[in-house]
């Protein structure tokens, strides 16, 4: 796990600047303080900032093929890289200097070209330099788990792992993304291939960017999709055995590393199960980390030590306390862009204690998506029984006729609309912070005269038929795999851990795995209201009959109490602090109306919490 950064200097000047690839370089030391190195070649320049893993004696980047042809700057893991050397030594043509996956990833370059993605099996972001070829190569994993940003302007293309390193080139604009600005208050993210700042993008998962040094002359390619097409021939003992196979394939894949590695515990199915397969695979006890709050509706302490318990963990606690004003400017630093999940603060939490006992963490993230886990695929699968067939399929316009004649904001408007409108679209409803009207009412005069009060019903349809997914449940899965998981959770993983130099890893999230859950039919994965019923059919004899028993409860922290007490006059401060007025991209009514609903009793902390990370961001990055 690494940080990575480089430009290519597409002026015909000959030579990059190379002070600047040390800043951008520099500004990353948080994701890897175990050492750094830079490379350049006449118009090209990588930077790396190591956190060592594997080959820890002579895994240094940036590294060369032996003929010092082409060159690598990598962050990530690829599992399979013995399996693929052994491969590559059989083919010959290659004589192996190091013990380490990056050069696994040079040798397969050269065998195979861009192809080679195809055969890597874990996390990456790299930037590879071709010199014979006179190209750039930048590349990202699958889904999505480690991130790659980069920025093209004044005749040179600059990338890295975080925004921030871009930034250090002060020529770079910093105009804002105005239509990323609204998906914000929408979603509560943006995503690829937009940032806030327009003009930084993100390359997308399962993407590769070829940049021609030479001409200029750029491209995108994506390598790899999830196929859902459902096999309806195996019988469900089948469908378990071959689920308990791939588990245990990839939680062992995912344990190799030359330093120690632990366990997110939050109490819930999926990361109690790698914990279990964990235990399984090796011969010394797990160490497990959890954080717990002293309100029982979002405290899982419990149940993760019943879990550490069962399994003769070696199990760490911390109980968190709200001390947002310490850490949200941190996370505001650390995210480069607005970001509202506040799970992202006991994510921050839970990665600090673990850094301190071990250098990687596996993590359970990616179940929700994987067995249809998140309780709103349930609710959508029974709204669209009644809605999208038979009569209810008449009743639909009427319900959304209803909705345009109500008057904007009234009570029960948005419910209504949200029955009228077609299946996805009925979805993507389901996952706005904002309807229309609300988002209308957020956005301040600054941001009133860039952009319209309109979010992009059609999205999700589009995404559904790229992918060619029949089946309803299924449908909703390949959405968020393609938006909520790395644009959300990935992210913040990876942020939150990348900040305290924590190696996080998501074995749920190999692409074999899922390539073969996605072959599941969804009455395995979603059944009688359920999520993760084949999952925990398969669990049953590893965890407590409580851990799977209990209703899903999220990874959530208890924000609507600490905006009645503790960070209360936090949030008035900041919101309608003069700095915020005077920026006019929230409206101060709309602010004060929020905050005063929340107070009477409404839960209003969502959005309170998106407004505060928007301020907060915008105090770090644009004042």
């Amino acid at each position: 796990m690494c940080g990575i950064a480089g430009l290519a200097d597409l002026s015909g000047r000959g030579r990059v600047d190379e002070d600047l690839l040390v800043r951008m370089t520099a500004v990353l030391a948080h994701r890897g303080p175990d050492g750094e190195g830079y490379h350049v070649d006449g118009p090209v320049g990588l930077g790396h900032r190591r956190l060592a893993i594997i080959d820890l004696a002579t895994g240094a980047q940036p590294m060369a093929s032996p003929d010092g042809r082409l060159w690598i700057v990598f962050n990530g893991e690829i599992y399979n890289f013995r399996e693929l050397r052994r491969d590559l030594e059989r083919r010959g043509g290659w004589s192996f200097q190091t013990a380490s996956d990056t050069e696994v990833i040079l040798a397969a370059y050269d065998a195979w070209g861009t192809a080679c993605l195809r055969r890597l099996r874990g996390m990456f972001a790299f930037g590879l330099w071709d010199a014979a070829r006179r190209r750039l190569l930048l590349a990202r994993d699958r889904v999505g788990i480690k991130p790659l940003v980069y920025a093209c302007h004044d005749s040179r293309l600059l990338f890295a792992s975080e925004a921030k390193a871009l930034l250090e080139d002060p020529a770079l604009p910093r105009d804002l993304d105005w239509e990323a600005l609204a998906e914000y208050l929408t979603f509560g993210y943006i995503g690829a291939p937009r940032t806030i700042f327009r003009a930084v993008r993100k390359l997308p998962p399962a993407t590769y960017l070829l940049l021609d040094v030479a001409s200029g002359r750029q491209s995108l390619h994506r390598y790899w999709d999830l196929e859902f097409r459902p096999d309806q021939r195996r019988s469900e003992a089948e469908w378990i055995e071959g689920l308990r196979h791939h588990l245990v394939d990839a939680v062992q894949s995912h344990l190799v590393a030359d330093v120690p590695v632990g366990a997110f515990l939050s109490g819930g199915v999926d990361s109690s199960t790698v914990v279990a397969l964990m235990a399984r695979a090796q011969d010394r006890p797990v160490r497990t980390f959890s954080i717990g709050f002293d309100q029982a509706d979002f405290d899982e302490l419990a149940w993760a030590r019943e879990v550490a318990r069962r399994h003769g963990t070696d199990h760490y606690e911390l109980v968190v306390k709200p001390d947002a004003m310490e850490a949200l400017p941190r996370l505001v630093w650390q995210f480069d862009e607005p970001f509202a999940d506040s799970s992202a603060l006991p994510t921050y939490y839970v990665a600090k204690i673990t850094r301190e006992h071990v250098t990687v963490a596996l993590s359970g993230d990616g179940g929700d998506e994987n067995f249809a886990g998140y309780r709103r695929y349930a609710r959508a699968l029974a709204l669209h029984r009644r809605l999208d067939g038979g009569p209810g399929r008449l009743a639909r316009p009427l319900l959304a006729l209803a909705a345009r004649l109500m008057p904007g904001g009234a009570r029960g408007q948005g419910y209504l609309a949200l029955l009228g409108a077609p299946a996805l679209e009925r979805y993507l409803r389901m996952v706005t912070f904002q309807d229309d009207a609300t988002l209308a009412r957020l956005l301040g005069p600054e941001a009133r005269r860039h952009l319209s009060p309109t979010v992009d019903r059609t999205a999700f349809v589009r995404l559904a038929e790229r992918g060619r997914v029949e089946d309803f449940v299924s449908a909703l899965q390949y959405v968020d795999v393609h938006t909520y998981l790395p644009e959300d959770i990935l992210t913040k993983v990876d942020r939150t851990s990348m900040l305290v130099s924590l190696e996080a890893r998501v074995p749920l999230l190999d692409h074999v795995l899922m390539e073969f859950l996605a072959t599941m039919p969804s009455s395995l994965k979603l059944r009688d209201g359920r999520g993760k019923y084949v999952l925990k059919r398969l669990m049953a004899d590893a965890l407590p009959a409580a851990v799977l028993e209990r209703p899903k409860m999220g990874f959530g922290v208890p924000l609507a109490a600490w905006f009645r007490g503790e960070l209360r006059e936090y949030a008035r401060e900041v919101l309608l602090g003069r700095r915020a007025i005077e920026r006019g991209l929230v409206a101060r009514s709309a602010v004060e109306r929020v905050l005063a609903e929340h107070a009477a009793g409404h839960d209003r902390s969502a959005v309170i919490w998106t407004l505060l990370c928007l301020e907060e961001w915008a105090r770090r990055w644009l004042d």
